[in-house]
């Protein structure tokens, strides 16, 4: 009877685990083990680009990715594991209870927004985490053209000035004129605890952030957070309040409730504890990748985040050690000690940054020209051709 290894998931780190594990069983010429990847979709969809216009249009097919390099594809969404009998539980496409069984788990079901008690958070803000938020949000700016003209109508506030937030601001004056037109007196503002403008990212990059804002005309209110919202604006930790009809949120992500189901340890963000080879610790038989696992990524103390930079590789090296467990060969230690920053600014262009401390390297167009080739060729997938996907699916190849 074959083996079996289970992949939860169909994002960065899943897909990638998929075609690394299958790759690695290629090389060794065995055919006798089975990878199936458990999703609601077949698709990759490209969370990194949700800040964006047309989100409907951010995702992309790997049916055929998956049938080129022998994975089985199964619709259905994972909601129960069950570690002693080494079987997951997951709704189907018809939303049928059903059971898959497994010798090996990949955990890689990603994260979620992390949604505060902030009052009227659930009811009346927008989100850009998960592709039908982000559709959600596109379909009420541009009903926001039908509305009287106002001054709460024509505001937008981020909460939060994170990575997320700032790419979200930064690209929705543009968005904005483009639905309400030119002339529009429109305000999109950032409301961050921080007491200066970018200041979370770093000394060095905050300055490009600053001026990007003067820029694209994003105001910062700082030393304030967001108390409560409700359909007609916030209110602040500081006393004011803003006026606007549309309220993004943006304040930082969990991972998957999945990993609560798992007897291991985690970090404060629900990411399982794994060891070198992204094995779950205390688990002989389940891997974690992407944004559920709390990996290090170098040997100085720095960890991956819940990123695609990060989760590209994470799903690279946890395929070719889980199928390399089962080959009984060598796995390799993840290593990724380069970490890089594209940040998209809107039309003032981006700003690309090297190491922890965020070094500028580039600006303005530069940085735009990368930022464009990062967001629509380096993160999507690979052809639906067994050995270029393979190819791309070595862990030992950088993606930056």
């Amino acid at each position: 009877m074959k083996q079996h290894i289970l992949v939860i998931g169909a994002g960065f780190g899943g897909m990638w685990t998929a075609v690394s594990a299958t790759r690695l069983f290629n090389i060794h010429d065995r055919n006798d083990v089975e990878v199936t990847v458990l999703a609601p979709q077949a698709e990759l969809r490209v969370r990194p680009r949700f800040y964006e216009p047309n989100a409907h249009q951010l995702a992309a097919p790997i049916g055929d990715l998956l049938d080129a390099v022998g994975v089985k594809f199964v619709k259905g969404t994972a909601d129960s594991i069950d570690v002693a009998q080494k079987r997951v539980g997951y709704i189907d496409a018809s939303g049928a209870k059903q059971v898959c069984s497994y010798d090996k788990l990949v955990l890689a079901t990603g994260s979620r927004l992390a949604i505060p008690p902030t009052s009227g958070v659930v009811e009346h803000a927008f989100d850009v985490d998960q592709i039908e938020q982000a559709v959600r949000l596109e379909n009420h700016l541009k009903s926001l053209a039908s509305l009287p003209d106002s001054k709460s109508r024509n505001t937008v506030v981020v909460a939060g000035g994170g990575f997320t937030g700032i790419e979200t601001a930064t690209e929705m004056t543009a968005r904005l004129r483009t639905i309400l037109g030119e002339q529009a007196d429109i305000d999109v503002i950032i409301v961050d605890r921080g007491d200066r403008i970018g200041g979370s990212m770093g000394e060095e990059i905050a300055k490009s952030i600053e001026e990007a804002s003067i820029e694209t005309g994003v105001k910062w209110h700082l030393k304030a957070s967001v108390e409560s919202v409700d359909a007609n604006g916030v209110n602040l930790s500081d006393g004011q309040r803003i006026e606007a009809q549309t309220v993004v949120w943006t304040t930082g992500v969990r991972a998957s409730s999945l990993t609560e189901q798992i007897p291991a340890e985690r970090d404060h963000l629900g990411r399982l504890h794994v060891d070198s080879h992204l094995k779950v610790i205390g688990q002989d038989d389940i891997f974690a990748t992407g944004d559920v696992a709390y990996a290090a990524s170098d040997d100085i103390g720095n960890h991956a985040l819940m990123t695609c930079q990060h989760a590209i590789m994470l799903g690279r090296y946890a395929g070719n050690n889980v199928a390399a467990q089962i080959l009984g060969v060598d796995a390799l230690p993840y290593s990724q000690p380069k970490y890089v920053t594209c940040l998209d600014l809107g039309a003032w262009g981006a700003v690309y940054t090297e190491g922890w401390d965020r070094q500028v390297k580039l600006v303005r167009q530069e940085g735009k020209n990368l930022k464009t080739q990062i967001n629509t060729v380096w993160i999507y997938p690979p052809a639906a051709n067994r050995e270029a996907a393979w190819a791309a699916a070595d862990p030992l190849i950088p993606i930056a």
